[in-house]
């Protein structure tokens, strides 16, 4: 799921997911992770239903549905230059009612501001932002989270972090944003469901296969949701594919749990809602 401007860059191996600009990137990193299985056949929250974790109030993925951006948490990110230029796109998630949650690679060196847009009405503006301080483009799925303060409300709802546990493999993840889908057509919402099939303390993992769905180019920033006693909330950001083709490989998510990522967010929205 991606918009008309964003690059896929081929960094050590996983392929970052979001930045669309004027090279290639998807998204990634070199974390190893453990605990890695055949996932589950089915996910029990189908590809159809998962724009119901995304709207509103619990919150184009390959293989995903299409959403309505009205109601929906998840926003689309246009990185501006200093002379006012585009300078890439990527997804986020309202954590609260002026800050985005995205990945850390879409805010680039040369990014100066940016446009939020939620999906109808204007762009709202950004005040600040910052990205883990620990991220490394070099090694690019470890600290992939960043955060944008915005200059006014955004008016969707915010989505909690899913801090009281860690993800399990074998269970139903909900991804969505504003990238690719299957067709090749960006800038539409969508979400999908797939399976964890590996977690680390730093990373997450997924694999594609034609029951799934998988992030594309423009997704990076997005959430992957899991359910906890009813309610979805963000337990990860997307980050990377192994693959430049969204329809295999491998999906690498920053994972939330990490206590130096949920510190870092905390810090920056200290109002932010937890799960």
């Amino acid at each position: 799921m991606t918009s008309n401007f964003r690059a896929f860059r081929v960094v050590r191996g996983p392929i970052l997911c979001g930045l669309i600009a004027v090279s290639a990137t998807c998204g990634g990193g070199g974390t190893t992770s453990s605990g890695s299985t055949a996932p589950s056949p089915t996910p029990t929250t189908p590809v159809a239903a998962a724009c119901g974790a995304v709207g509103g109030q619990t919150v184009a993925v390959v293989n995903g549905s299409a959403c309505n951006p009205a109601t929906a948490s998840v926003v689309l990110l246009n990185m501006k230059d200093a002379n006012g230029f585009q300078n890439g796109s990527c997804s986020g998630t309202v954590i609260a009612p002026r800050a985005v949650l995205t990945a850390a690679h879409c805010l680039t060196a040369n990014t100066a501001s940016i446009k939020v847009f939620p999906g109808t009405g204007d762009q709202i503006s950004s005040q600040s932002f910052a990205r883990h301080p620990s991220y490394r483009d070099s090694d690019n799925t470890s600290y992939d989270v960043g955060v944008v303060l915005t200059t006014d409300d955004i008016g969707r709802p915010a989505v909690p972090l899913l801090l009281s546990r860690d993800a399990r493999v074998g269970e139903t993840a909900v991804i969505a944003g504003w990238g690719k889908d299957q067709n090749q057509v960006a800038a539409t919402l969508r979400a999908g469901s797939t399976v964890i099939t590996a977690v680390s303390s730093l990373v997450l993992q997924t694999e594609y296969t034609n029951t799934y769905s998988s992030s594309c180019q423009g997704d990076s920033g997005g959430p992957l949701l899991l359910s906890n006693a009813g309610t979805w909330g963000i337990a990860a950001v997307i980050s990377a594919n192994s693959t430049l083709a969204c329809s295999s490989g491998t999906n690498y998510f920053a994972n939330l749990r990490n206590p130096d990522i949920n510190g870092f967010i905390l810090a920056n929205v200290p109002s932010v809602s937890r799960r």
